[in-house]
């Protein structure tokens, strides 16, 4: 279970590193429904993470990421 706790903090970290490389060389906006997502996934993900590492300021604030990022989405839907 370690291992797979471990898998999901790297691709979350992934998944956020790319989303912040991709928007900084302007190949997706901030408004993208592939920035949003990609965000939103690795929140998860570190949620997941620092939740089993007991590192629960990092949980609180992934929790707060992605509550952004839904809000972001919802409100681009409505749009």
């Amino acid at each position: 279970m370690t291992l797979i706790i471990e898998a999901i903090g790297w691709i979350a970290a992934v998944l956020i590193l790319g989303a912040y490389g991709l928007l900084s060389a302007g190949r997706i906006g901030p408004k993208s429904m592939a920035y949003q997502v990609m965000n939103m996934v690795g929140a998860a993900g570190f949620i997941v993470n620092s939740g089993w590492n007991g590192a629960l300021p990092s949980a609180v604030l992934n929790v707060i990421w992605l509550a952004i990022g839904i809000f972001t989405v919802w409100q681009m839907r409505r749009a």
